[in-house]
C-alpha cells in the first residue's frame, strides 16, 4: 500500500537529514515513527485504564501470592 503525505520543503528536509543520520530509509522511519505513536497512545489508553480500576479497588497481591494463584 501506499499512503501519500504533504510536507513543507522545511519538514522535509528535517525528516531526509534525520534517516541520513540513522542510516535508515524514509520509509522504515515515518513507518516506524507513526507505530510508535500508535503503541504509545494505546499502552497510555491501557495504563488510564488499569489507573482507574485501581483507584476503584486499591487490592494489591504479593509475587508469591500471584504465583499461587497462577501455579506457579
Amino acid at each position: 500500500m501506499t499512503i501519500s503525505v504533504r510536507l513543507s520543503d522545511e519538514d522535509t528536509e528535517l525528516i531526509k537529514t534525520y534517516a541520513n543520520m540513522n542510516n535508515i530509509s524514509l520509509s522504515d522511519l515515518i513507518r516506524n515513527a507513526v507505530l510508535e505513536k500508535i503503541e504509545d497512545e494505546y499502552d497510555l489508553e491501557c495504563y488510564n485504564k488499569a489507573m482507574k480500576e485501581y483507584k476503584e479497588n486499591p487490592k494489591t497481591y504479593t509475587m508469591e501470592e500471584v504465583k499461587e494463584e497462577l501455579g506457579l
